[in-house]
């Protein structure tokens, strides 16, 4: 799985789609190979290019599980120098301080935490529903289900929303390590078990997720209803999602309201990124596709197929091939795109 070599990898931030997945896939692989980077112009094609405080939480915290040392970790940095030690198992909690994704400070911290030297408890606090980045909801119906059939040991709960701008959400993950990775063979999504719709509001009028709701329900009358509302103190916010339950696989699509957004445009964004999953024959949509390169990688050996090529999927397969020694491509398949290792 690792590099045989200890040379510092040198990275360019504004490869591909230029965001910060680069820098967090770096820093997960860095942790797992002890393979040390160097990595400038981070998040070159961003408005606002340099390490942002959810980017900064990610480094800081992947350098307290690693005992790493880091030279230029601060804001609106572009260039960052990783060296990892040893991942420590232990009580972690990390706070972004702002609506900062949780996700992907969590997605970045995890997959090293499956190969530390004792369990491990992470809290991390900041955004847990925002527009940048996958909800909770997502890892957990999503994401986990499918690392739990590869052999990792891990719960999260999600303890209290937070919304963007205000932040204030929290989610706690355990882990268990296991020290290895069973292979991941998913090429088709299964039988549809079943749909769900949910519309979640904090501090705005339970009106707005009816009427979500019932914009949903005009293109997929089939799925359940749940309105998820919340203390207003966890808001304002609002998000709607759509999950589809597989025999092989479960997908969650989410789109977000906002002041002046009609009820039916959240729905009709919603049901858009839902219709182009149906239309394929992938048993996965973007977003978990490209999530689920790094434990593939790790595992050694296993395929998948994606319902698109995305610039970040491509881009995360280009990272993760400088630091693993494992065959890792893509190529077509009828109605999608197959990513394969081994």
């Amino acid at each position: 799985m690792e590099k045989t070599a200890n040379k510092a990898l040198d990275l360019d931030g504004s490869q591909g789609e230029g965001g910060g997945q680069i820098l967090r896939s770096a820093l997960t692989l860095s942790m797992i190979t002890g393979r040390p980077f160097r990595i400038e112009r981070i998040r070159a094609r961003r408005p606002k290019p340099g390490l942002l405080r959810q980017h900064l939480t990610a480094v800081q915290a992947a350098a307290a599980i690693s005992g790493a040392t880091v030279d230029g970790a601060h804001p609106g940095s572009q260039t960052l120098q990783f060296v990892p030690g040893k991942i420590r198992g232990g009580d972690y909690r990390f706070a972004i301080g702002t609506a900062g994704s949780c996700t992907l400070v969590l997605q970045t911290l995890l997959p090293a935490l499956w190969f530390a030297d004792a369990p491990a408890s992470l809290l991390v606090s900041g955004g847990t529903h925002n527009p940048a980045a996958p909800p909770v909801d997502f890892l957990l119906r999503a994401w986990l289900p499918l690392l739990r059939t590869m052999g990792v040991d891990m719960d999260v709960e999600l303890q209290r929303h937070g919304f963007y701008p205000a932040g204030g959400g929290a989610v706690l993950a355990r882990v268990r390590p296991q020290g290895a990775l069973q292979p991941l063979c998913l090429m088709e999504r299964g039988a549809l078990l079943g749909t769900t719709a949910i519309a979640v509001v904090a501090g705005i009028p339970g009106e707005i997720a009816r009427r979500e709701l019932d914009a949903v329900a005009r293109r997929k009358p089939q799925a359940q209803q749940e309105i998820r509302q919340l203390p207003a103190g966890e808001g304002p916010g609002n998000a709607l999602m759509l999950e589809l339950r597989h025999a092989h696989c479960t997908e969650l699509f989410t789109s977000f309201g906002a002041r002046g957004l009609p009820s039916e445009t959240v729905a009709a964004r919603l049901l858009k990124h839902v219709q182009t999953y149906e239309r394929s024959r992938a048993a996965v949509a973007e977003h978990l596709a490209d999530q689920l390169v790094i434990p593939l990688a790790l595992a050694g050996r296993g395929r998948y197929t994606s319902a698109l090529c995305s610039s970040h999927l491509q881009t995360n397969i280009e990272v993760v091939r400088r630091f693993v020694d494992v065959d890792l491509r893509l190529r077509d398949g009828e109605g999608c795109v197959i990513v394969e290792a081994g």
